[in-house]
């Protein structure tokens, strides 16, 4: 976590404490800054994959800034007596930032998902964000030995933003691993977000989002995720269960 912002501990992952309004300031000011800043938006599966997997979470230690994109999470650290602000939703805060960007003269490059969906998310964003400058696109299906080109495509392109959909075990880590040689100010994970932006998937109602049932519309329309929701409840419990030597 970057020097200076409010941050509380779960299971040794620094989460900002800061609400939407708040954190979106400190990434404004960390693109004007021009130092790159890997932003991690965490939920309670990958704080279960930090546990299990050690490379993974000095991944996220690393991170400059890692937001609670999780009702879990908000539920475990006020369980704890460590309270967020709020859920601080990384599709919010995409577009937030897309939004900022349009009247900053911010790039914007989108990484992710298959050919059609990541041109039809580039449409969308255009026609959404008519004065938003989108300084290019590709797919997320590329191969390892590939990772070079790809690096080359975006300095070339020269984004303030860039944004990675490419599935929590992909992305992040790929992000730590390039963010340096990219030197784009800003890089988020943002999963699915870019599905939802090209109208593939769609977002759960607001008011199953003000319930903290979002997870539940997700396994609803994505069924084939049932195995990575197990994880919820063996979260749940670790932390109902070792509530006093979180605290």
């Amino acid at each position: 976590m970057r020097p200076g912002i409010p941050a509380v501990s779960l299971y040794g992952i620094p989460f900002c404490k800061l609400g939407f309004a708040d954190t979106v300031q400190v990434l404004v000011e960390a693109v004007e800054s021009r130092t790159p800043t890997q932003v991690i938006t965490a939920n309670p599966i990958m704080v279960m994959e930090g546990l299990e997997n050690p490379a993974y979470l000095a991944m996220l230690q690393r991170a400059e800034i890692i937001v609670p994109d999780g009702a879990g999470v908000v539920w475990a650290t006020g369980y704890i007596g460590k309270p967020v602000a709020e859920k601080v939703a990384g599709i919010e805060l995409m577009h937030e930032l897309i939004r900022i960007g349009e009247t900053r003269g911010w790039r914007v490059y989108l990484l992710g998902t298959d050919p059609a969906t990541i041109r039809q998310a580039a449409a969308e964003l255009q026609e959404r964000y008519p004065q938003a400058t989108l300084a290019g696109y590709r797919d997320g299906y590329f191969r390892s030995d590939q990772d070079a080109d790809v690096i080359e495509e975006i300095r070339r392109a020269a984004p303030d933003l860039l944004f990675v959909g490419r599935g929590s075990d992909t992305q992040e880590p790929w992000i730590d691993r390039y963010k340096e040689q990219l030197g784009v100010p800003l890089i988020m994970g943002v999963g699915g977000s870019l599905d939802i932006l090209a109208g593939k998937l769609k977002r759960a109602p607001g008011w199953m989002i003000k319930l903290r049932l979002e997870w539940f519309y997700r396994l609803v329309k994505e069924p084939t995720r049932y195995k990575r929701m197990l994880v919820l409840p063996k979260f749940a419990l670790k932390v109902m269960k070792e509530r006093d030597k979180l605290k």
